[in-house]
């Protein structure tokens, strides 16, 4: 129901970033809760409530992001997707993410206009979060990712030829 759940629980409560913190999908959230000690499952919904009602709030489309490329001096535009993706297809103009990178950004003002995009949206959308957990004010996951900017702005950006478990 809560796709960005495991993100939300660890930018909050430090579950499931490793093996000593981690659950299972399979686990309830009071089972996590009680695993790790969080005193509140209602708590721990309403904050995965907002965080959902968040992402929606942090989506930028590729219509909007066109725009905003336009009209936006100094937007950074980062793909968090693996080098070997990045080699397949991208946006003109992206950077891709590596600990360089990773580290020159949290170096950044915390405005900074960010917009962040994967294949599908989801990492791109975890990462978003991340950011925004570090202080990042600005700071947007492109919906639908490189799949839909392919789709809808720049059909000479190859498309994955399958769907894979890429997000």
């Amino acid at each position: 129901a809560f796709p960005g759940a495991q993100t939300a629980l660890f930018n909050r409560y430090h579950v499931g970033g490793c093996g000593n913190c981690g659950f299972e999908p399979t686990q309830t959230l009071e089972e996590v809760c009680k695993k790790h000690n969080i005193l509140g499952v209602e708590e721990a919904v309403a904050y995965l409530k907002d965080c959902r009602d968040n992402e929606g709030k942090m989506e930028i489309s590729v219509k909007e992001l066109v725009e905003e490329l336009k009209s936006t001096p100094g937007l950074r535009l980062l793909d968090v997707r693996s080098p070997k993706e990045n080699g397949h297809a991208s946006i003109d103009g992206g950077t891709l993410v590596n600990e360089t990178v990773a580290q020159e950004v949290l170096e950044w003002p915390p405005e900074t206009p960010i917009v962040l995009y994967c294949h599908l949206g989801q990492r791109s959308m975890d990462a978003a979060m991340n950011l925004v957990s570090r202080g990042f004010t600005n700071v947007r996951s492109l919906a639908g990712g490189i799949d839909a900017w392919s789709v809808d702005v720049d059909p000479s950006v190859p498309r994955y030829q399958t769907s894979g478990n890429c997000s």
